[in-house]
């Protein structure tokens, strides 16, 4: 599987966030399994990304949705 950067830091920023809002996506899954492999997704992510360590981590978010979603070059 391929991700841009900015796929990327999106998907991890939502994981993260759903992550953190649904107690360890617990909300979310029907079986344990599921969960693993978020946990999974998001250490892959977290691995690859440096993004989540910038101290402007929220603007890079910011601008990485809005290229997503056609607004930016």
């Amino acid at each position: 599987m391929r991700l841009s950067r900015d796929e990327a830091l999106v998907l991890f920023e939502w994981l993260y966030r759903t992550d953190e809002m649904t107690n360890d996506f617990a909300d979310l899954v029907e079986d344990q399994a599921e969960q693993r492999a978020l946990w999974n997704l998001t250490c892959l992510l977290e691995r690859e990304l440096v993004e989540p360590f910038s101290p402007q981590y929220a603007e890079l978010v910011k601008q990485a949705r809005a290229r997503l979603r056609g607004e930016g070059s």
